[in-house]
């Protein structure tokens, strides 16, 4: 236990009893138990915290990538569409100017 020997377990106890005295002991001993409750419960928070931060640091890395994945073939369906559309649409835009021109000039 904690790399303590028989014989200092011994004396570390011969020095508490002289310390505090026999009477106080318990109500030491179950002071020292309640910190250490203490310390663990404290530690077993931090912990839970800190995978929690992980796990929505995760998710909000996992939906970035999404994103950006989805934002991209996006952008590349609307450079597909832009580059086949525009051709025929600029065609029919001066296909109207045509027709429009001698109206124009009537008014």
């Amino acid at each position: 236990m904690f790399g303590i020997g028989g014989g200092e377990l011994i004396f570390i106890i011969f020095i508490a009893l002289m310390l505090f005295g026999s009477d106080k002991i318990p109500d030491v001993a179950r002071a020292i138990g309640k910190g250490m409750a203490q310390v663990k419960n404290a530690t077993n928070e931090i912990k839970s915290e800190i995978q929690k931060e992980v796990k929505a640091h995760e998710i909000d890395t996992s939906v970035r990538e999404l994103t950006s994945t989805f934002s991209t073939e996006v952008d590349k369906v609307k450079e597909g569409l832009d580059s086949n559309l525009s051709a025929p649409v600029h065609k029919i835009s001066e296909e109207l100017d045509d027709l429009s021109g001698p109206i124009k000039r009537q008014m």
